[in-house]
């Protein structure tokens, strides 16, 4: 079977056709041994207790980067110049109204739901409020639907927190 090298140097064997060609599976419990794909974005050693971004770890990132340079980061591959940071922070201002009638969902889910949940519907029920697609190919259309979405989720977040809370939901 074909070995393949990470982006940190590990080695993997790639078993994807070991039932075709052998008739057998793998027992892995928990999948600690089970990488579940390749990624150019994160690289995670669980029992060295590693956890990178693009190459930067998640303690790094956590003291010395905020919110929106690491969500530049994720999507565009690497931290933004002061001028992108600058663009960015403007642009998804921009955006960060969230439809009124979003509280309406909101107020469908008791204080007592989980707000992981919450925030995946909240924000599948987003594209509600603008219901046209994007062409993907369109560097300009993907941004804009990047900066949409990168702009309400803080808001939702905030929302999800006060309605837990028993608070307004409102903008602070």
């Amino acid at each position: 079977f074909p070995v393949i090298q990470g982006t940190e140097n590990e080695l993997a064997i790639d078993i994807k056709t070991l039932r075709a060609q052998s008739g057998m599976i793998t027992i892995d419990p928990g999948y600690k041994n089970t990488g579940s794909c390749e990624s150019a974005i994160t690289f995670l050693d669980g029992e060295k207790g590693i956890l990178r971004y693009r190459g930067y770890s998640i303690e790094d990132l956590a003291e010395k980067a905020s919110f929106i340079e690491v969500v530049y980061l994720l999507i565009f591959g690497e931290l933004p110049t002061a001028a992108q940071l600058e663009e960015f922070q403007k642009d998804i201002v921009a955006e960060s109204h969230v439809d009124e009638e979003m509280k309406k969902i909101l107020d469908g889910f008791p204080k007592s739901a989980h707000p992981m949940g919450v925030l995946a519907s909240l924000t599948s029920a987003l594209i509600s409020f603008n219901p046209s697609s994007v062409n993907v190919t369109s560097d300009k259309e993907m941004y804009g639907a990047i900066v949409r979405i990168v702009a309400k989720f803080p808001v939702l977040v905030a929302w999800t927190m006060r309605k837990k809370k028993g608070l307004p939901l409102d903008y602070g």
